[in-house]
């Protein structure tokens, strides 16, 4: 990967050379872009460009905006050979430090767009804190997703392959529309947004060349030329691919991304505090139906699901006649609502009446003895409502190892939720020593570890173990069941759900511990995951509308490595 600064520059005098001396450890060629500015900004600029022999100085004869500038420096950088440019303001807002992060996510998803997500201090104007939520929904709108957290933010690597392509093809704004419009456009084009949050601060003698009228007034136009954009795209998408343009398919699980989960909970919580269940009900369910209508591989997978369960019960209650679209539409909605059960499992609203818990008495002795369990749960019923009842009485703190780069943000919309929250959402890329270092001392704390093993990671292809799954050999991760054993602890199964109206925690010991001599591991690991795989399958056939694994569950890992590999190979 080959990467160049861009750096749009009108009239800042007061940062541009502090900016510059940050961005030379990097060691980087920048492109700046004067954009018609006074004599004493033209004359710094000339100065600074003399001093450092990797700024490329760039003009243009009058002022043309913002994004005229970074479309020059984009170009440029292209022309130059660069695979990627990473855009910065000059007027000090970004932080930094926090570029090798950036280039680091850019290196591992080449052909995705990285951008900064702001977290803003008590120095933003509130005006245009509040008036970039405007922003953010009509972006969602217009790209009928939430896969754009945020579009104004200045602090981005494009891939200028890509990138250069759409200049060929589109005419973008060129001043303050111009970091949403660009952004809205590569998304149509199937390019993928990754947000990584960023401080961004607003200096007390900085500049803002934001000219109210006339930039709002582009602003709407922008808009207004985006959501016509979309309506013509719509139709497409209701009987076409779905969500993007890349094929879905032959990809793992993990690779095809949570759409739009982190914001689409976080958009759920506040409706939540605002207007509970019916105000999260009016909005989730168009979201619900849209991902119905453009989730092919999702239709899919589900449909593929019931009819196995159907073949094992074919009078089963929930799975009448002919399967069609119809179950597959009321298996979505069945998701939504588990959404909603989770809400309320976090704001602790879901009393002990409401649930049957008959076996409560397993982890409540152990935890009364301050004693840590490891507690095999799976993306059966409610994982989160599992673990808040669980607990209910007894303010025992939960560990859940997740697979997802939301870790961090789950948890803050969390504590937002409920402050007195005892759960930590535990991101992981890799079940490994450190991991299992980590969890020990948890479970030594007498807390509890939650691990989901129906699903593998996509650094576990290679590492599963098949076992019997509705009539056919599915792969499980081999992950959850040795770290359970390095923990040497106890292990529960836990499923949660809804039955006749009702929550019900189904609770079961699954082995006082999976440690043992090195010989004859994977003889006891095969052992584990054929039960693990039995018992779940027991009770998904009891309750298939709340299976929510919406992707291809037998799909084998040798193919999915091949693939990868095969992938690897082309891009190199």
């Amino acid at each position: 990967m080959q990467v160049a600064l861009v750096i749009p520059n009108y009239n800042h005098v007061v940062a541009i050379e502090a900016t510059l001396e940050k961005l030379a450890r990097l060691e980087l060629p920048c492109y700046l872009i004067n954009d018609g500015s006074d004599d004493a900004t033209r004359h710094l600029l000339t100065s600074l460009a003399q001093r450092y022999s990797w700024v490329i100085l760039l003009h243009h004869p009058f002022n043309r905006g913002k994004g005229a500038a970074v479309t020059t420096g984009l170009r440029a950088a292209y022309r130059d050979g660069y695979s990627h440019a990473l855009q910065v303001d000059a007027d000090g807002q970004h932080n930094l430090d926090d570029i090798p992060a950036m280039l680091a996510r850019a290196e591992e998803n080449p052909e995705a767009l990285i951008s900064g997500l702001p977290q803003y201090d008590e120095s933003v104007p509130k005006i245009r804190f509040y008036a970039r939520y405007l922003t953010h929904f009509w972006v969602w709108v217009e790209t009928l997703s939430f896969d754009i957290q945020d579009s104004m933010c200045g602090f981005r690597v494009y891939p200028l392959a890509v990138t250069e392509q759409l200049f060929l093809t589109t005419a973008l704004g060129e001043r303050m529309d111009f970091d949403t419009e660009i952004m809205v456009r590569l998304h149509w084009q199937g390019v993928r947004v990754i947000h990584l949050p960023t401080r961004v601060i607003y200096p007390e003698d900085g500049i803002s060349h934001f000219q109210g009228l006339w930039d709002n007034l582009r602003i709407s136009a922008m808009h207004t030329r985006l959501f016509f954009g979309m309506l013509r795209r719509l139709p497409g998408k209701i009987i076409g691919i779905g969500g993007s343009n890349r094929d879905e398919s032959d990809s793992h699980w993990s690779s095809i991304g949570e759409r739009g989960s982190y914001l689409g909970i976080k958009l759920l919580a506040s409706s939540y505090k605002l207007g509970g269940h019916w105000l999260c009900r009016a909005i989730m369910y168009p979201v619900i139906l849209y991902f119905f209508l453009t989730g092919r591989n999702a239709r899919k997978a589900s449909l593929e699901f019931l009819n196995r369960v159907k073949a094992f019960d074919p009078e089963h209650p929930q799975l009448q006649g002919d399967l069609g679209w119809q179950h597959g539409l009321k298996h979505f909605f069945s998701f939504g609502n588990a959404a909603l059960d989770r809400i309320d499992a976090w704001c602790d609203r879901i009393q002990l009446s409401q649930v049957d818990f008959p076996n409560r008495a397993l982890l409540a002795d152990r935890l009364e003895a301050g004693q840590g369990a490891v507690l095999l749960v799976s993306h059966l019923g409610n994982l989160e409502l599992c673990r808040a009842i669980s607990v209910h009485q007894k303010k025992v703190k939960v560990n859940v190892m997740v697979l997802t780069d939301n870790a961090e943000n789950f948890n803050r919309v969390l504590k937002q939720l409920n402050p007195d929250s005892s759960v930590n959402l535990i991101q992981v890329s890799e079940l490994g020593p450190s991991t299992s270092m980590l969890l020990q001392q948890k479970i030594e704390d007498g807390e509890l570890v939650v691990i989901a093993g129906d699903r593998t990671s996509s650094s576990s292809q290679g590492r599963v173990i098949y076992a019997p799954f509705m009539g056919e050999s599915a792969p499980f991760p081999q992950g959850p069941f040795i770290l359970a054993g390095l923990l040497d602890c106890p292990v529960y199964l836990m499923f949660c759900l809804r039955e006749q109206g009702r929550y019900v925690v189904h609770l079961e010991t699954f082995s006082n511990t999976l440690k043992g001599p090195r010989k004859g591991r994977m003889q006891r690991l095969e052992v584990a995951v054929n039960h693990y795989s039995a018992r779940l399958e027991y009770f998904a056939r009891r309750e298939p509308l709340q299976w929510f694994n919406f992707f291809d569950f037998w799909r084998k890992d040798d193919i999915q490595r091949a693939n990868s590999q095969g992938k690897n190979r082309t891009d190199k």
